[in-house]
């Protein structure tokens, strides 16, 4: 089945939306199989992001940092990051939307349009409940800036409950 799956996203269109679809069916089949997946390049660009950059003033997402590492937790724990920015734009800047990768990570943002020189954050809860060994984790903040999308990564090695 795995076949099946990445031969028609290999066969989908551009390469960088294959690499993106390879990337989010292994997450969850990683997921499925309670396993870690292996991390993969995900592109930053989805379709509705133009090739070349939009005219006139737009809002700039200034984050502080786009990774973090939780280090080594334990197997039912929920760990909480909080990744921050500065909106370093000519015109305020509006969180459109906030999507994790799996089902283990709650996100939580700012959700008013964030003005020019102010701050915002994206927080994020990883549950580590069922979520074994070495885990990598992705998620993509949606906004009015360019690109529209930023990727923020987080992961953890989660040592696993004993039986």
């Amino acid at each position: 089945m795995l076949v099946v799956i990445l031969g028609t996203a290999i066969t989908s269109c551009g390469d960088k939306q294959s690499e993106k679809r390879i990337a989010e069916l292994e997450s969850r089949l990683a997921d499925l199989e309670g396993g870690p997946a292996t991390p993969r390049p995900v592109a930053n660009t989805p379709n509705n992001t133009p090739a070349t950059k939009p005219e006139g003033p737009l809002p700039v997402m200034e984050w502080q940092n786009l990774e973090h590492d939780f280090g080594t937790i334990n197997e039912g724990e929920k760990v909480t990051y909080v990744y921050s920015f500065k909106n370093t734009g000519a015109v305020p800047l509006i969180i459109e939307g906030v999507r994790p990768s799996c089902g283990c990570t709650a996100p939580n943002w700012t959700k008013e349009p964030i003005p020019v020189g102010g701050s915002g954050e994206v927080e994020v809860v990883f549950d580590s409940n069922k979520k074994p060994n070495a885990q990598n984790k992705t998620v993509t903040v949606t906004t009015n800036a360019w690109p529209k999308t930023t990727t923020l990564r987080f992961k953890a090695f989660v040592t696993p409950a004993s039986k």
